[in-house]
């Protein structure tokens, strides 16, 4: 297991941690102190396996730090969708470390909610209400919210920059920069919040759709869709003896297994289903209209070349911003993605500038 793991595992028990410290109900806290254990534990043991000191283990990093205090100012419920995103990855990788040492497989390697599931029920005895007080933070962190925010600033900064730049290659009159920047803005802004709202309702739908076949199948056909789930774990490196087992085990509770089958056949997160269109709808409105606006501000306290390169300067630092924020969930090099993120940027503004040039040029 390599250091990048053992680090993820370490911030994921961080997070958890911190989710834990923050989290008013006591039974919904103690649930997220028990996967804070649970993740340090993997730590603990794939440190022990590369042979590193568990002592010396990394502290927390810069990125869990930040998601962090994000969770703080806006809610944890963000850093909760990133965790959920993150197990993903991190099952994968201890089943492949768990493999190629020699340790068992348990089975709840591959399921995060399964993981989840097995210590509310033996752990805790919780009531209806706290189940469903639960089950409802766990869905509302889909990430519709938060890709929605991403792209629309990534959008509007992006597009609005190089309309602003091409129209100030053709035309040196502030009044036409303003107009074409705040028109770009306002139709950018709708344009992409009804696509927003379209999308994921539509998402929702079809899965919806699926997640109803799937269900019939269980219903009509149990012992197909258990032999079907075995040999999903089989394909995640559990033994067949232990896939048919586990297989069996789940299939006793209908609604898991159809959870279950819905994430490991489908790959639909059932989870993310849950997210409000109408809120990725808005989240894209706000943010498209924050990053379009950052181009053309400039011009509305000054003109000619000096807004010109003010606003090549505000949209280089605000496309290095959005690349170093989309960092925080996919885990990549801050440097490198906020970097590229202003390369392109920058070049489709001045792809736009040239050609503004010289149709100004040759209308004039």
């Amino acid at each position: 297991m390599n250091k990048k793991a053992i680090q993820t595992e370490i911030d994921a028990s961080y997070l958890y941690q911190k989710l834990a410290e923050n989290e008013k109900d006591t039974v919904i806290a103690d649930v997220y102190k028990q996967m804070s254990d649970i993740e340090r534990g993997h730590a603990e043991a794939f440190a022990k396996k590369a042979h590193i000191n568990v002592e010396n283990l990394m502290q927390p990093s810069g990125r869990a730090k930040t998601l962090n205090l994000i969770g703080r100012i806006f809610g944890y419920d963000y850093v909760l969708g990133v965790l959920m995103n993150t197990e993903k990855i991190l099952s994968n990788g201890i089943l492949l470390a768990k493999k190629q040492h020699g340790m068992p497989i348990t089975g709840t390697e591959t399921n995060h909610v399964a993981i989840l599931r097995w210590i509310l029920d033996r752990e805790v005895n919780m009531t209806s209400g706290h189940i469903t007080k639960f089950e409802k933070q766990h869905r509302s962190v889909g990430g519709n919210a938060i890709r929605a925010a991403v792209l629309g600033g990534n959008d509007g900064l992006v597009s609005n920059f190089s309309l602003v730049m091409g129209i100030a290659g053709a035309t040196s009159g502030n009044e036409g920069i303003l107009l074409a920047g705040l028109a770009g803005l306002l139709a950018g802004a709708l344009s992409m919040s009804l696509w927003e709202w379209i999308s994921v309702k539509s998402s929702q739908e079809l899965y919806e759709n699926q997640m109803e076949v799937e269900m019939e199948e269980l219903e009509t056909n149990p012992e197909g869709e258990k032999h079907e789930l075995a040999l999903i774990y089989m394909t995640k490196w559990v033994p067949e003896a232990q896939a048919h087992k586990m297989a069996e085990e789940v299939i006793k509770d209908t609604e898991h297994a159809h959870e279950v089958l819905v994430q490991e056949e489908l790959g639909i997160n059932s989870e993310e289903l849950k997210g409000s269109a109408w809120e990725a709808a808005i989240y894209s409105f706000i943010l498209f209209s924050i990053g379009a606006i950052i181009p053309v501000a400039p011009f509305i306290f000054s003109s000619g070349t000096p807004a010109i390169l003010m606003s090549v300067w505000a949209s280089a630092v605000g496309l290095f911003i959005i690349g170093a924020a989309i960092t925080l969930f996919t885990g990549k090099n801050v440097w490198y993605s906020g970097f590229r993120q202003m390369i392109f940027g920058l070049a489709a503004a001045a792809i736009t500038f040239g050609i503004g040039s010289v149709v100004g040029v040759a209308v004039g």
